[in-house]
């Protein structure tokens, strides 16, 4: 199952980076696609929307909801 969410305040590669391994390591196992340009993270796996948006927040970004 694939969702994807709304995340601001990413702005390079390093952002996505810094979203993606957050939420792969709130996640074991999920494939994490970031879309800077687009600020959209998809996430495959069974991931519950309160781990990644905690997962995201802790990172330093901002988790706005399903996009």
């Amino acid at each position: 199952m694939s969702k994807t969410y709304r995340v601001t305040g990413m702005t390079c590669g390093g952002c996505a980076r810094s979203v993606e391994s957050a939420i792969k390591a709130a996640v074991p196992g999920a494939k994490v696609t970031v879309d800077v340009a687009a600020g959209r993270v998809t996430v495959d796996g069974s991931a519950d929307e309160t781990i990644v948006a905690k997962a995201v927040d802790d990172a330093g970004f901002t988790f706005a909801g399903a996009a």
